[in-house]
């Protein structure tokens, strides 16, 4: 009942998680809610790589391409009669499983791919903004130059 107010409960997701962590633990879910966080006997070190968006988009067309050329059609097919699995319900899967139920061409399902992909990035990207210590490296700096920045940080 406590959980209950707090749950969004138009997001069946949400809903089915704290059930499951309910049976799982056999405790009320707002039991877990607002507990102090163990202290970690470490440090965290967050990175980031960053590049332009455009060879950002461009980077994410060419790997649909490869996924393409890798069988990412066949494996979509093999998996078609577990469409309704949430695992499947992903950038890729749900394009594909739309060609083969005919409400897109080949061609228009994989542009999708592509444009819901780098939607996603794009999402991820405005996520990870939020975060302040993240420590952010530039795509074509060296992986050297990257490493050895990262060595300072920890051993500073």
């Amino acid at each position: 009942p406590i959980s209950y107010g707090k749950i969004a409960l138009d997001n069946p997701r949400r809903v089915l998680r704290a059930l499951e962590i309910c049976l799982a633990s056999g405790k009320p879910y707002a039991s877990f809610l607002g507990q102090e966080r163990a202290k970690r006997p470490f440090e965290i070190l967050q990175i980031g790589l960053e590049a332009p968006r455009a060879i950002l988009y461009e980077r994410i067309n060419q790997r649909v391409d490869l996924m393409i050329e890798n069988g990412l059609i066949d494996e979509a097919r093999n998996l078609y009669d577990r469409k309704h699995l949430n695992a499947l319900q992903t950038v890729g899967y749900k394009e594909l499983f739309q060609f083969f139920e005919g409400t897109f061409t080949r061609t228009q399902a994989i542009e999708e791919i592509k444009k819901n992909t780098r939607r996603f990035a794009k999402r991820q990207l405005t996520w990870y903004r939020k975060y302040s210590e993240i420590e952010w490296f530039s795509y074509d700096q060296s992986h050297a130059s990257i490493i050895a920045e990262i060595a300072a940080k920890l051993h500073a």
